[in-house]
């Protein structure tokens, strides 16, 4: 591939995939390659490497969309593979709130070349023009943030690092000169987080911590450095295994996929662990769909080794399914609480158009009959009781959400999940993006985590 097809052929791929999982930017509703498009532009402007424009193309792929670094490093090579691999964030739910988080991920991005932070930058450049012209609330907490970013991309393009520092200087200045100058204070005011229901809080905690990556995990088969890879690629072909375990010294260290394997030893093929792509077995669900929004395997450490691997297709194992089913009821029971609380004696009633609001009353009429005890907001559809919350911009902050548009769409996907995990449809193929989305989105809710 030359560059000028490489450049295009990443421009193609990102954009396809940002599109077909409906991505758009937060603020404008613009389809989200006008931002993939600014940054490449800008990268373009300091440089002609055309790696570093195709990974500005590529650089939220990997974190947004279905594709993993697999996939990259197979459309475009090892070399793009690890520009955008050193660009996206490596911090996983349960490392703690959103300043342990993105300290991480600045660790993180502190060790990537110049190459990829002279991106980042570019990345930073678009992404604070766009938030302080539209969200001063959530400018504060990002120009903080993007100021300790900027303390650990000295090493990229001199021209950009001096133009990003003058685009903070600007929103700074725009907002007033205390902006971003106490990231705690900040984080405290995210919407969402003025409430916490300790019951709610207890209830998903328990359940995400009864499922963990050892009750879903695979054994992993491992061959040693010296077994021929072409003898090893027979085995995994014959078996059904796509990445098996590599041995060094009676223990699994490294791994290698089957597809590499078309000469000399194992060894030769050898692939390193990725920071994050381990669990330990006791790691929760949302850990592990976090590894796999960005790899193409979790690899499991079980008894003081790594034995066991999950691919995104043991995701439709019946306990997974369980799970997010449980995940989504919990939601919805305390958005029912919700409604309650604030529209006593079914005053929410106005807040539901007729055809909806005759559906349920069809539906209630029916399990009067059968005997079942039963309330006319219990047999609403999922998607109407948000929207009962979704009218009120109060029920809105709550919930977390900067618009009713961001919440209409957020309802749409997890009902549409909820439907398919109900009636044993592919989860994988069609709602790995929602899957992963709504893991984190639930856990926002019910203060487990901050956005």
């Amino acid at each position: 591939m030359d560059n000028e097809k490489l450049v295009e052929r990443a421009r193609e791929y990102a954009t396809s995939a940002h599109a077909r999982i409906q991505h758009r930017r937060k603020y404008t509703n613009q389809p989200y390659d006008e931002h993939l498009l600014a940054v490449a532009r800008i990268v373009n402007e300091v440089s002609e490497d055309p790696q570093m424009v195709a990974a500005a193309w590529l650089h939220d792929t990997v974190e947004d969309t279905p594709a993993t670094f697999h996939d990259i490093e197979q459309e475009f090579r090892p070399e793009v593979a690890r520009l955008v691999y050193e660009l996206t964030d490596v911090s996983r739910p349960s490392d703690g709130n959103r300043a342990a988080r993105k300290s991480l991920d600045r660790t993180h991005l502190a060790q990537a070349s110049a190459r990829a932070k002279t991106i980042k930058l570019a990345d930073l450049i678009d992404n604070c023009q766009d938030i302080c012209r539209n969200d001063e609330r959530f400018a504060r907490v990002y120009l903080a943030e993007m100021e300790a970013l900027l303390r650990v991309l000295e090493e990229g393009d001199e021209r950009l690092l001096k133009r990003a520092h003058k685009t903070w200087n600007r929103c700074r200045e725009r907002l007033g000169h205390d902006a971003g100058e106490a990231v705690g204070v900040a984080e405290g005011d995210l919407p969402g987080r003025q409430e916490r229901n300790f019951e709610q809080v207890r209830a998903l905690r328990l359940f995400s911590e009864s499922f963990t990556a050892r009750d879903i995990a695979e054994p992993l088969a491992s061959f040693d450095n010296d077994t021929s890879a072409l003898k090893a690629q027979q085995i995994m072909d014959s078996r059904g295994w796509s990445v098996a375990g590599l041995r060094e010294g009676g223990l699994t260290s490294g791994y290698i996929v089957r597809t590499d394997l078309d000469h000399g030893h194992c060894g030769e093929h050898r692939r390193e662990f990725s920071r994050g792509q381990v669990l330990r077995g006791g790691a929760s669900l949302s850990d592990v769909i976090h590894v796999l929004t960005l790899h193409h395997s979790c690899f499991v450490e079980i008894v003081g080794g790594v034995s066991g691997i999950i691919l995104r297709e043991h995701m439709q194992k019946p306990l997974v399914r369980m799970w997010l089913f449980g995940m989504i009821t919990i939601i919805e029971i305390n958005i029912v609480k919700r409604i309650e609380s604030t529209y006593p004696d079914e005053q929410w009633r106005d807040a539901v158009s007729e055809p909806r609001l005759a559906r349920a009353q069809k539906m209630f009429d029916e399990r009067l009959r059968r005997g079942q005890t039963t309330r006319l907001l219990d047999c609403l559809q999922f998607s109407d009781k948000m929207q009962i919350l979704i009218k009120d911009k109060a029920q809105l902050q709550w919930m977390g959400f900067e618009s009713s548009r961001a919440a209409k769409k957020v309802a749409k996907e997890l009902e549409s999940l909820r439907n398919n995990l109900a009636h044993s449809q592919d989860i994988v193929s069609h709602d790995w993006p929602q899957i992963a989305r709504m893991t984190r989105r639930m856990e926002f809710l019910l203060g487990l985590s901050e956005e």
